[in-house]
C-alpha cells in the first residue's frame, strides 16, 4: 500500500515569501537558495540570468572560474545574492566541497539544477572509451551523486526541488547519439524513481525534455557548417524557453516537461504503439541531421 499524502500537485500561491507548499504545509523563506551546474555558459548561464532578476539566491557552479566570476559580477550588479563555486560534476570530492560551501553561506538549499552536461554525438564504434566514460559521469553520474548530497538538507528543510535537464533524446535514443541518450534516458528514470520516493515528504523532481536548442549548441554548429535544418516534424526550441521552464518548474513542481515545437510527445506515443512504423518515421526525420552532426564533429 501507498503512503498517505497529498497527491495534488505542489504549488506556489502568490508571492513566494508568502506562500505554504501546499503538500506538506511546510513554509518556505522569502528567497529560494538554488545550485545551478553548468552555470558559466549557454542554457546554465540564461537560468541563472533569468532567476537573478527574480529574488532568488543563486549558487553559480561550473569548470570555468574565470566565467564564472565573470557572471557573479553580472549577476551581484543587479542586486543578486549569489556566489560561484568552480566545480566539476564528474568529481564527487568537488561536489561535496560545493553542497559544504552553499550551506556556509546560505545556511539551506532550496533548489537544485543539474544543469551540467556535454553533447556526445559520432560513429558508436569511432568513440575513445574515455569520452564515453566523461560523458556518463558528466551527464549521469554527478547529477545522481550531487542529488544524494542535497536530499538529505531538504529532507531536514520538507521541502526542495530538483529539477534534471534531460532531453528529448532521453526519450527516444538518437542515431549517432547512443552514449548521450543513455545519459539522458537515465536522468528521466533517475528523476521519476526520486519523485516517488520523495513526494511524501515534501520534495519534488522533475525532468526537463526539450528539443534540439535552436538557437546554440550542436544544432548551431551543425547549421552554420552545412547549411542545413532539422525536419519540420522534429523542429526545436529556444535556450530562452528552457530558462523559462526552469522557473516553472520552481514555482510547479511538475514530473516532467518536454519543451519542443512542434509536439513531439504524439511521435513518441506513436512509436510506443507501432514501434517498427515509429521508429521508421523517426529516423526519416532525423538520421541524415544526426549524421551531419557526427560528421561536423569528428
Amino acid at each position: 500500500m501507498l503512503p498517505e499524502f497529498q497527491t495534488n500537485r505542489p504549488h506556489f500561491q502568490g508571492s513566494i515569501g508568502a506562500s505554504v507548499f501546499m503538500a506538506n504545509s511546510v513554509s518556505v523563506p522569502e528567497k529560494l537558495t538554488v545550485i545551478v551546474t553548468g552555470a558559466s555558459s549557454g542554457i546554465g548561464k540564461l537560468i541563472c540570468q533569468r532567476l537573478a532578476k527574480k529574488n532568488y539566491r543563486l549558487v553559480l557552479a561550473a569548470r570555468s572560474a574565470d566565467k564564472l566570476a565573470s557572471l557573479e559580477a553580472e549577476l551581484r550588479a543587479i542586486g543578486c545574492e549569489c556566489i560561484a563555486v568552480p566545480t566539476d560534476v564528474a568529481d564527487p570530492n568537488a561536489l561535496e566541497a560545493l553542497v559544504k560551501a552553499t550551506m556556509a553561506r546560505f545556511g539551506r538549499i532550496d533548489v537544485l539544477v543539474n544543469n551540467a552536461g556535454i553533447e556526445c554525438f559520432a560513429e558508436f564504434d569511432q568513440l575513445p572509451v574515455d569520452q564515453i566514460l566523461q560523458t556518463i559521469e558528466t551527464n549521469l553520474t554527478g547529477a545522481i551523486i550531487l542529488t544524494r548530497h542535497v536530499v538529505s538538507i531538504m529532507r531536514r528543510q520538507g521541502f526542495g526541488r530538483i529539477i534534471n535537464m534531460s532531453s528529448a533524446a532521453g526519450k527516444h535514443g538518437p542515431a549517432f547519439g547512443a552514449v548521450y541518450g543513455a545519459t539522458k534516458a537515465g536522468l528521466i528514470a533517475f528523476t521519476q524513481g526520486l519523485r516517488g520516493e520523495l513526494l511524501p515528504v515534501g520534495i519534488t523532481a522533475t525532468a526537463i525534455c526539450p528539443g534540439f536548442a535552436t538557437d546554440g549548441g550542436i544544432y548551431d554548429e551543425i547549421v552554420k557548417a552545412t547549411g542545413k535544418k532539422t525536419s519540420f516534424f522534429v523542429g526545436g526550441t529556444t535556450a530562452q524557453k528552457i530558462a523559462a521552464a526552469v522557473e516553472k518548474a520552481i514555482l510547479t513542481g511538475p514530473p516532467e516537461m518536454m519543451l519542443n515545437f512542434p509536439a513531439l510527445r504524439p511521435i513518441f506515443l506513436f512509436r510506443d504503439i507501432f514501434p517498427r512504423l515509429g521508429e521508421k518515421l523517426i529516423l526519416a526525420c532525423t538520421f541524415k541531421f544526426l549524421r551531419r552532426a557526427a560528421t561536423t564533429r569528428k
